[in-house]
């Protein structure tokens, strides 16, 4: 095989989308993702290719990952390719009596009695999750994501870019919260997924950390970090199955095997089109941030993990309504004035930095509605309201499968008072 290409900063996008297979009536999780696979390919497999986009399974069987089949060079046209892949889906889906569900977390799943693990493949992998941190509970088997990652070639590259995701993962919750409802009631945060995230690995805390990285800007420094993880979770997995790049549980993570940074806070919206606006906004924005000049860099690099975190639970808690009050996190990305709301924060590097861009034509549009209607999670909430009822949030799980069936965004059709 041929060696992949060297790809340098913004060369290359990868994307990653998780969906949750659900019965058409009612929406109740169907844990069948190697019967659709196997209907497609005529085969179990842990990811098949079709052309250029591939489908996989990670650890749950209710849930099917869609992903781009390799780096794209550019994100122009990429939610249309995504749209045709979740239509043959549809199409299979529907022998059985189901379909897709988007968003970042199932709001009446019960994963104690509704999770199942993947028995095939990579299983030793899953298992030893399983025994090790029990992945019957929300924080495993309960939450889906867009994974968005992004090359880099060379310590140089490395280490602007994870300043710069470093910086800016902490306001993400604000644009793509999608999880506002756990166990059939509020749950308390916009996005409860990344609430249930942060704490799935909590009997080894190295495994994820506090989320937001650690300020480390090398690969010799990276790679140390890493062996302080499988240290701490070697007396768990003495065999050394999970000790890999990807046991690394922070909201983005270096994947040194494929030369790119993965960022994975990114709750997943209603319908590709949604997701790949956020994903075009939040990688132009990283473009501009990974300025290489000496001064932007050190006002990058100084950002202190602790207040980075107190702003992550602010955009968890509120989304798009959030304050962001950090002085050095404005000032870093470029930002004056002392405070400032999420929605209005994200409007303005929107201006600044997708704007001018190529692709600006076909995502503004989609993130525009984020920005003046709320993002998905408050548009969910404004529907349902803060005391739901089965039949409501049913209702509310039937509309976001029909919205990702139709590529349209929630609410579309209302513009919603601010």
């Amino acid at each position: 095989m041929a060696e992949a290409p060297v790809l340098h900063l913004f060369e290359g996008y990868g994307v990653e989308l998780e969906y949750m297979i659900v019965s058409r009536e009612g929406s109740a999780v169907r844990p069948i993702a190697d019967r659709l696979i196997e209907r497609e390919c005529g085969r179990i497999e842990n990811e098949i290719e079709r052309d250029g986009f591939a489908w996989s399974n990670e650890l749950a069987r209710h849930v099917i990952e869609l992903k781009t089949n390799g780096p794209v060079d550019g994100l122009g046209g990429v939610a249309a390719g995504f749209q045709r892949e979740i239509d043959r889906i549809g199409t299979l889906l529907a022998e059985d009596d189901c379909r897709l569900m988007p968003g970042g977390m199932h709001p009446t799943m019960d994963p104690t009695r509704e999770f199942a693990l993947w028995p095939h493949g990579d299983r030793e992998i899953y298992e030893s999750f399983d025994r090790i941190f029990d992945c019957t509970g929300h924080g495993w088997a309960n939450l889906q994501s867009m994974h968005l990652n992004l090359p880099f070639a060379g310590d140089d590259e490395f280490g602007r870019l994870h300043a710069a995701v470093r910086a800016l993962l902490p306001l993400l919750p604000a644009i793509a919260a999608s999880s506002p409802y756990r166990d059939g009631v509020l749950a308390g945060d916009l996005d409860a997924r990344i609430r249930v995230y942060a704490g799935n690995a909590r009997k080894v805390p190295s495994v994820s950390g506090v989320v937001v990285p650690e300020p480390v800007f090398t690969r010799r420094d990276y790679e140390a970090l890493l062996e302080s993880i499988y240290r701490d979770i070697a007396p768990l997995d003495p065999r050394g199955v999970l000790q890999h790049e990807w046991l690394n549980a922070r909201g983005c993570i270096a994947r040194f095997d494929r030369m790119a940074v993965e960022i994975r806070v990114l709750d997943t919206q209603e319908c590709p089109r949604a997701d790949l606006a956020i994903a075009a906004t939040v990688a132009a924005t990283l473009r501009t941030l990974c300025d290489p000049d000496p001064r932007h860099q050190a006002r990058l690099r100084g950002l202190e993990t602790g207040a980075l975190v107190r702003t992550l639970w602010r955009c968890v808690e509120d989304g798009d309504h959030a304050v962001v009050d950090d002085g050095a996190l404005l000032a870093a990305l470029g930002l004056s004035g002392g405070s400032m709301r999420a929605d209005e924060l994200w409007s303005r590097l929107v201006e600044r930095d997708l704007a001018p861009s190529a692709d600006a034509a076909e995502h503004r549009p989609a993130i525009d509605h984020i920005l003046t209607r709320g993002c998905l999670a408050r548009r969910m909430r404004d529907r349902v309201g803060d005391a739901p009822t089965t039949e409501s949030l049913a209702a509310l799980c039937a509309t976001l499968c029909d919205c990702l069936a139709s590529g349209t965004q929630l609410g579309a059709e209302a513009p919603r008072a601010r």
